[in-house]
């Protein structure tokens, strides 16, 4: 028996969950303290830091003027972020309602809709709950993570909307304030995402209880939806979000850099406010349904799996709630690792934000390390036994400890392999800048190159993880090896949510009007930023290959495949097929994109060429029209790419059957990963490539000329080639594979039954 008692594990994770939520609380009323209205004359300074003197004070500048304009853009940038995301979720509003009665249909019909009990899949001689209450359970959970969902990416917006402007202001008393400002605000986003997911997990496994009593089984199959529900609408807010982030981008970059030559985030360019407010809808938005999708998958995929072990057969609870105990030990690491970055140690200096921010990773994977073994060692009996494909196989506590810690480890390799390749620290990326000297081709050529070398080592860590957590405790160690990489989940994303929040920080310094000291600032802030939001997108396609795996076992052992023939003609046209899939959904991002930011190009020439006085900074953009053409043009590209990953799991599963649907899960998962982590590093490392040109920090990056030379001309190109890349179609790639894995998952009790209608026929 494990040391820790079912009635301790049920107060443990909520109260972990609701520590995580007062942090986040706690972080926020500090933000808070930073008032958007001008300090009065003559008013005493505090001496708690928040009124610190001022460079305009130096300088001589109005105080008043300055924050007046810094209130009335971030409430630009608020009303635009909140009015699309209202538009996103009324389409995906309708779309969920749709997909929750095709849920209920599908599975309620396994069974014909009967209400009687049946002889349960795994356990012949015991009584599972009828099918009919299967499905209506498994579509209240769809709608649940669904829900939770948008609501954590919703209030990520809103805290990010909410602190950019008190990051610029706080960029006038050191760089220091603003940093602590911005990462305060970052925790807000990455403490409450956290915890919401536990707690409404928790929650749901705990009402489902009432009803499901014993039968574990369906009780944990029928949870699986809340993966569902929670990645189906990261897919629409990170292709949503994505798109109407780079029209934006990619106009104002074109015409204001490379035609006008003014610099980015000028006020007289008429998309600054939209590109402002794609940051928040897609890199904050977006990016927080993506993790909580994966948080929310992995922990279904070790429950599911454990239901079925002797956890589920013994009815033990604290065992099952193993998943769900690594990440409330999560939450409470990452409370103690950000407390290191805003409390025990201040930033004096700019070259410290990124130690600042890579030592977060670190501590808090060390710090986690510890936990794990904390809670393996309490939590789970000495011995016990994992279902692996029809035989019940002997895992030891300190096996399944290895499995977390290899998932741990893993996730922070690949975050240092990727900021190795996006980071203009090192020589990958100043190679590309260097390549500029010969025009916007050599810069692609080497990008590309880079993107592509950027996969090795990343691949090698996911490989390996997979077959030790394999070999120690077959699919159930897949998928805690994915819990591990996500647990500290709360400091990727504290990091993650950082950096648009300084970047538009810099925007609204640009826009107006400081002093070119509070820019440097904030573009330092920014650069450490955009490194540690590739380190960010690193974690997550890791952690969605070992998620999607893991998803992929529980549907074969659920739709009962005994084995997976690569031989089979059935199954290597699923591989082929779904080999394919990442490169169909990349070209449809992407087009979108492209099609979108013309129109963008078009508006913002228009704009320059018709507005009297607009150059010379007299005249006014029209700034809310490139934010409808942004909003337009994503809701309506949002779709195609969307239908494209829902329906496929539905369309093969149904007409094929499960051997194929295995091939095509399979074939996805292997391109998608690659695809994923070189789309992503490819766009870093040519926008930092440009970054490096412009901040001319060295010897070599001032010999590439100043901005507005030619061979700053051509980094731009790059990096704006490189923005679908990196912030579309890269990030999508892995809600693909996690979503159609999951989505095959919650539906294989159909498939096994009614799958593979064309085959029976011919």
């Amino acid at each position: 028996m494990a040391i820790l008692s079912d009635v301790a594990t049920e107060v443990l994770i909520p109260i972990a969950a609701i520590i995580g939520i007062g942090f986040s609380i706690a972080q926020w009323v500090l933000v808070a303290r930073v008032k958007l209205a001008p300090s009065q004359p003559g008013a005493s300074r505090s001496k708690d830091g928040y009124g610190d003197s001022l460079i305009e004070e130096e300088e001589g500048l109005n105080d008043h003027n300055v924050v007046a304009k810094c209130a009335e853009i971030q409430n630009a940038i608020a009303e635009g972020a909140t009015s699309f995301l209202f538009t996103e979720y009324q389409y995906v509003g309708v779309f969920m309602s749709i997909f929750a009665v095709v849920i209920f249909l599908f599975l309620g019909s396994v069974e014909g809709f009967s209400t009687k009990t049946h002889p349960c899949t795994y356990s012949k001689d015991k009584e599972c709950k009828p099918a009919l209450f299967n499905a209506l359970f498994s579509t209240v959970s769809f709608l649940l993570g669904a829900i939770t969902s948008v609501v954590s990416g919703f209030l990520g917006m809103k805290i990010a909307t909410y602190a950019n402007a008190r990051t610029t202001l706080e960029a006038r008393k050191g760089v220091g304030k603003a940093f602590i400002t911005a990462f305060r605000s970052g925790a807000v986003m990455g403490f409450l995402l956290a915890s919401n997911g536990l707690l409404v997990l928790y929650i749901a496994i705990n009402l489902f209880k009432m009803y499901y009593g014993d039968d574990w089984e369906g009780l944990f199959e029928s949870i699986t939806g809340y993966g569902l529900g929670g990645s189906s609408m990261a897919l629409f807010g990170r292709v949503g979000g994505g798109i109407y982030t780079k029209a934006a981008d990619v106009g104002a970059d074109l015409v204001g850099k490379v035609e006008r030559n003014i610099p980015e985030d000028d006020p007289r360019n008429p998309a600054v406010i939209a590109d402002n407010v794609g940051d928040n809808v897609g890199d904050i938005a977006g990016m927080g349904s993506d993790l909580f999708g994966s948080y929310a998958e992995s922990s279904c995929a070790a429950l599911v799996v454990a239901s079925i072990s002797s956890f589920g057969i013994n009815h033990d609870f604290t065992g099952m709630c193993y998943p769900l105990l690594v990440s409330s030990m999560g939450i409470i690491v990452c409370l103690i690792t950000t407390l290191f970055a805003t409390d025990f140690f201040e930033i004096k200096a700019v070259k410290e934000i990124e130690p600042s921010l890579k030592k977060q990773l670190i501590i808090s994977t060390a710090l986690m390390t510890v936990g794990i073994a904390l809670v393996s060692w309490l939590a789970l009996p000495y011995k016990f036994t994992i279902f692996n494909f029809g035989e019940q196989k002997e895992v030891t506590n300190w096996g399944l400890f290895l499995c977390v810690s290899i998932g741990l480890w893993a996730g922070l390799i690949i975050g240092y392999v990727t900021e190795y390749y996006t980071s203009n620290a090192y020589s990958p990326v100043q190679d590309v800048a260097d390549a500029c000297r010969t025009g916007a081709a050599t810069n692609v050529i080497f990008g590309l190159a880079l993107g592509y070398k950027s996969v090795i080592i990343p691949i090698f860590a996911i490989a390996l993880g997979i077959y030790v957590s394999f070999t120690i405790a077959a699919m159930y160690g897949i998928a805690v090896a994915a819990l591990g990489m996500l647990s500290t989940i709360a400091t990727g994303l504290s990091i993650d949510a950082y950096g648009p929040i300084s970047d538009n920080a810099g925007g609204i310094a640009e826009m107006a009007g400081m002093s070119h000291r509070i820019r440097e600032r904030t573009d330092a802030l920014d650069a450490a930023g955009n490194t540690t939001a590739a380190i960010g997108k690193g974690f997550a396609i890791g952690s969605a290959a070992l998620v999607s795996l893991a998803l992929f076992g529980a549907f074969v052992s659920r739709a009962g495949v005994k084995v997976v023939d690569v031989l089979s003609p059935k199954v290597i046209i699923g591989l082929i097929v779904g080999a394919m899939l990442p490169y169909w959904f990349s070209a449809m991002t992407m087009k979108s994109v492209g099609s979108a930011a013309l129109k963008m190009v078009e508006e913002v020439r228009r704009q320059f060429n018709t507005i009297p006085g607009l150059m010379e900074g007299t005249g006014k953009p029209d700034y809310a029209n490139c934010v409808k053409i942004s909003t337009d043009a994503s809701i309506k590209q949002m779709i195609p790419p969307g239908a494209l990953v829902m329906l496929t799991p539905l369309i093969v599963g149904t007409l094929f059957g499960v051997q194929t649907l295995s091939g095509v899960l399979a074939g996805a998962l292997v391109s998608g990963v690659q695809v994923a982590i070189s789309a992503s590093n490819t766009g870093g490392a040519w926008d930092n490539a440009k970054k490096y040109i412009e901040a001319g920090a060295s010897e070599h990056a001032r010999s590439l000329g100043p901005k507005g030379s030619d061979c700053h001309k051509a980094a731009v190109i790059g990096d704006t080639i490189g923005d679908p890349l990196k912030d579309t179609s890269g990030p999508s790639l892995n809600i693909l594979i996690k979503l159609m894995a999951v989505e095959s998952l919650v539906f294989a009790p159909f498939f096994a039954t009614h799958g593979g209608i064309l085959f029976k026929l011919f």
